[in-house]
C-alpha cells in the first residue's frame, strides 16, 4: 500500500536528481527495501513520508557523487517519467496551437533539462523537491537534515544559476532594421 501510494512521486524525485531513469527506478526500489528494512528505527519524529523521502534523496545523492556509475543525462527523455509528467506535458503541447510555440516550449524544456544537470547536488536537490515536488522549507529541511535557512540560501542560488543558464542558452534576438 505505501509502495503504490508514494512510488510515483518518488520516482520522479530521483529521476531529476540522478537524471536517468533506469538508474531512479533502480534507486526508488532500494529506497522501499531501504526503508522496510529499517523500519524498526522510524521514530515517528517526522512523517513517514519525509523519513522515506529522506532515505530516497540521500541514495540519489550518493549515486550521483559516486563517479564510477555517473551518467549522462538523456535530454531527449524530458517528456518521459511518471505518468502524471507525461500527461501534464501532452496537455501543454496541445494548449498550443502555434507550431513555433510548441516547438520553442520543448526547447526550452530541454534547456532547463540541461541547466538542471549541471546544478551542484545540493542546489539540485532542493530545486527538485521545492520546485518540482512541492515540498515547503521545513520539510525540505527534514529530508536533507539541514537547517531551514540553509533551504532557503541554497535554493535562492539554485534559482538564480538557472535563470543564468537558461539566459545565456537564449538565442541573440534580432533587432528589426529601420525602413
Amino acid at each position: 500500500m505505501l509502495v503504490a501510494c508514494y512510488q510515483d512521486r518518488l520516482f520522479n524525485t530521483c529521476w531529476r536528481i540522478c537524471g536517468n531513469l533506469e538508474d531512479a527506478r533502480d534507486i526508488t526500489q532500494d529506497a522501499f527495501l531501504k526503508a522496510y528494512e529499517r523500519l524498526d528505527s522510524f521514530k515517528a519524529e517526522s512523517s513517514f513520508y519525509t523519513w522515506l523521502y529522506r532515505i530516497a534523496v540521500n541514495l540519489a545523492l550518493s549515486f550521483r557523487r559516486g563517479s564510477s556509475r555517473r551518467r549522462h543525462v538523456s535530454l531527449d527523455a524530458v517528456s518521459e517519467g511518471t505518468q502524471a509528467a507525461a500527461l501534464t506535458n501532452r496537455a501543454d503541447w496541445e494548449a498550443q496551437p502555434d507550431p513555433a510555440a510548441r516547438a520553442s516550449s520543448v526547447e526550452t524544456m530541454r534547456q532547463l533539462a540541461r541547466a538542471l544537470h549541471e546544478l551542484d547536488d545540493d542546489f539540485r536537490a532542493v530545486v527538485v523537491l521545492r520546485d518540482v515536488e512541492g515540498f515547503d522549507y521545513h520539510e525540505i529541511s527534514e529530508i536533507l537534515e539541514v537547517p531551514r535557512g540553509t533551504v532557503k540560501s541554497r535554493l535562492h542560488r539554485a534559482r538564480e544559476q538557472l535563470r543564468l543558464a537558461l539566459e545565456a542558452a537564449k538565442p541573440p534576438t534580432r533587432q528589426s532594421e529601420p525602413r
